[in-house]
């Protein structure tokens, strides 16, 4: 009966003993959700074995198996580290990607980004492949990118040249850029109905210009037939760029409005 008298002298539960077992929870939760389905599972599995292992020797007096426990307890952390040193990149890769990062290296990636496009508008003029990329800001541009073909990928410059390659089967159609991300390729967007346009643009030129009357996003266009490049916005298009001139345009589009949206988050916090 010993033990009904321990209960009413344990100290009181604070807020911050909530939050510690909180903060706690989540992360035990997270990292399983993020081992599901891999071999760290089984690995897992296997370190609950050695665990069990040695609370049962220590319970059954196994001095033996005790000790042999706890000598591969001082090893298994390095085996650990060899085992799952992809995955522990992945898991940090994908920490970095959080929000709370995200705040803080947005500008640093964002001028990654013109780089990329830069560098790939200008392969694409040179080569006159046609091409046109839109690049999502404040409002979503979900329902184009889910009507094309999923591609979350890194933002290179490489790879979009070899989406626009006209032998690619996802050549035909717009990339979207979010998050300084490939969303998707294949994407068709809506063509302008504005009879002021010039007869001289084609249907990348349209669509793009098409994309931007609907929302706030910017598109890139190269053209086919004299690899010029282009810049839509706003509804309105500027013609004639090339890459240096690229360059210099990209960072108001980009980064100007991406403060914009921090400073709106800020006042509605």
């Amino acid at each position: 009966m010993s033990w009904l008298t321990v209960i009413p002298a344990r100290p009181n539960v604070s807020w911050w003993d909530l939050v510690d077992i909180l903060v706690v929870s989540l992360f035990v939760y997270q990292v399983l959700k993020f081992i599901r389905g891999t071999r760290a599972v089984q690995m897992a599995l296997g370190g609950a074995v050695l665990i069990g292992l040695f609370y049962g020797s220590e319970w059954a007096h196994l001095e033996t198996v005790s000790w042999l426990v706890r000598n591969l307890a001082t090893y298994l952390v390095f085996a650990l580290i060899v085992l799952f040193q992809s995955d522990i990149r992945r898991a940090l890769a994908h920490m970095g990607r959080t929000p709370f990062f995200r705040f803080f290296a947005a500008d640093k990636s964002a001028e990654e980004s013109i780089e990329e496009l830069v560098v790939a508008a200008g392969m694409l003029s040179s080569r006159r492949e046609g091409a046109i990329m839109a690049v999502e800001r404040l409002i979503g541009l979900r329902n184009y990118i889910e009507g094309g073909i999923p591609i979350d990928a890194a933002l290179t410059y490489d790879l979009l040249v070899s989406i626009f390659q006209p032998t690619s089967p996802l050549h035909d159609g717009a990339v979207i850029i979010r998050e300084n991300r490939i969303a998707a390729a294949a994407c068709f967007l809506p063509l302008t109905t504005n009879p002021k346009l010039g007869k001289e643009l084609g249907s990348r030129h349209r669509a793009a210009i098409g994309l931007t009357e609907e929302n706030d996003s910017f598109a890139i266009v190269v053209s086919e037939e004299t690899g010029t490049i282009s810049i839509a916005a706003d509804g309105q298009i500027e013609r004639g760029l090339d890459a240096d001139a690229l360059r210099r345009r990209l960072p108001s589009l980009m980064l100007q409005r991406r403060r914009a949206a921090r400073n709106r988050k800020v006042q509605y916090t």
